[in-house]
């Protein structure tokens, strides 16, 4: 007889298992099925979590070998140990897959290893290693996250043409690097081994680096990151990538046309987007639709066009973050609960892990103009800021957008230390429908890299008081 339950959760990354949680929470029996053998998804196991680790200890690494001398702290000898700097990661990694497990047991959540797939609406089967087992439920909710794009024509061994799985477990550090993709993932993972003593070229189809961010930050960050050491080759393509005894050639053409160009490389990171996956999962079995790039389609809600079933995260499409998916996993459980789930998907940041950081919500400049809304612009670099530059990481700016006519504050934008920190300030201040001026008037700590947030809010009315 096969297992029953409210809910089945397919999935156990960050959506599909903060879903699973919180519909236990609120008293339906769930269960969650999870193929790869440990909880958290992408992010935890091979994404977010490990490469924030890496860029920490790359960070450190790099800060004690180069960075110290101005602070008045003399430091020789200082030996990379990268074997050390991996298995600090798998600890990490392993510490919070551990502890996702023992959140279910807490919340009693039912914990299924297998490769799930829809037979039905409301009943799927399960391939473990025990064999197939069958469950049905009142609801199905789809959290099967993404995979790393494929580059036509190239093949991905992880070993010299790597995907940011592969590049988070090179086994020492290569001379060379090509970056295929100049995104979050790319810069992210250039950035360590770059850090470690990489040569670094990133390669980009487009004439800008971190492409869906606002105009001032990308150019900005191109020049700090050039500065650092990496280098670019924007608006170009990736023609072909040879594989040799002694690396790789990546061959590049102009985008707009002109000669080609070979760039030899140890290791090539693909890193050119993500893709939804959905494959195997029995969808058509189901009547569950699905978009020609892949996608499910879902309400605001959640809702597929199937009565009963549920997707959410990367699957879904819109910004494939680990915290937009667990928000919407908060949301669909809760709405299966007969609350009100809602996400605001307008006030959902994105983070760039780099040094220094990037961060931004909502428009971006570009966006107002091509909508056609009036808006005034304040701006504050973390050079005129006290506690950056006691620190001595003044790098960047904060920059806030506002509506000209109303001053609700529609975007933020920010490089500098701390970014991804500060930048729930700005989330927190639009959710709740703030003004620049409610973020001037409120008072900031002194000294501390908030202030920067204020005074950019400040110069929305042009009163900043320290530029």
């Amino acid at each position: 007889m096969a297992a029953a339950y409210d809910v089945v959760v397919i999935g156990g990354g960050p959506g599909g298992y903060v879903c699973a949680i919180r519909a236990a929470q609120l008293g339906l029996t769930v269960a969650c099925v999870e193929k790869r053998g440990a909880l958290g998804g992408t992010c935890l196991n091979v994404g977010c979590i490990p490469s924030k680790v890496l860029l920490q200890s790359s960070h450190h690494y790099h800060t004690v070998k180069e960075g110290l001398a101005e602070h008045g702290v003399k430091v020789s000898g200082v030996e990379l140990d990268l074997p050390a700097m991996m298995l600090r990661k798998d600890k990490v990694v392993g510490d919070f897959t551990k502890g996702v497990e023992f959140l279910f047991k807490k919340n009693k959540v039912t914990y299924i290893k297998g490769t799930a797939k829809l037979t039905g609406a409301t009943t799927i089967d399960v391939d473990g290693a025990d064999g197939v087992m069958q469950l049905t439920a009142k609801n199905v909710v789809i959290a099967t996250g993404s995979v790393s794009a494929p580059l036509p024509g190239v093949e991905v061994d992880e070993t010299a043409i790597v995907s940011s799985t592969g590049a988070l477990a090179l086994p020492k550090v290569p001379k060379t690097m090509v970056v295929i993709g100049a995104g979050v993932i790319g810069l992210e993972l250039g950035s360590v081994w770059a850090r470690l003593g990489a040569e670094v070229t990133v390669v980009e189809f487009l004439d800008k680096i971190l492409p869906p961010f606002d105009d001032d930050v990308s150019k900005q960050m191109q020049r700090i990151l050039e500065r650092q050491g990496m280098s670019f080759k924007l608006g170009h393509k990736v023609a072909a990538v040879a594989k040799g005894k002694s690396g790789c050639t990546v061959k590049v053409e102009p985008v707009k046309g002109g000669d080609a160009a070979e760039i030899s490389a140890d290791v090539v990171l693909v890193a050119i987007g993500r893709r939804p996956y959905t494959e195997g999962l029995g969808l058509e079995a189901a009547g569950v639709a699905v978009s020609d790039r892949g996608f499910i389609p879902v309400d605001a809600h959640g809702r597929t066009n199937v009565a009963g079933v549920y997707a959410l995260g990367d699957v879904v499409g819109g910004l494939m973050l680990a915290h937009k998916a667990e928000e919407e996993g908060v949301a669909v459980a809760e709405t299966l609960a007969g609350q009100a789930g809602h996400v605001n998907h307008a006030v959902i940041p994105s983070v760039v892990y780099t040094h220094p950081e990037v961060a931004s919500v909502g428009k971006t400049e570009r966006e107002l103009k091509d909508e056609g809304i009036v808006y005034s612009v304040g701006k504050f670099p973390f050079m005129a800021n006290s506690r950056a530059k006691a620190n001595g990481e003044s790098l960047g700016f904060v920059k806030v957008l506002a509506d000209k006519r109303t001053d609700r504050v529609l975007g933020a934008h920010l490089i500098g230390p701390g970014a991804g920190e500060l930048i729930a300030e700005v989330a927190m201040a639009m959710e709740f429908g703030a003004s620049a001026e409610d973020i001037a008037r409120t008072c900031h700590a002194h000294p501390s890299l908030s202030e920067a947030v204020k005074e950019a809010a400040m110069d929305v009315g042009k009163r900043a008081i320290h530029i």
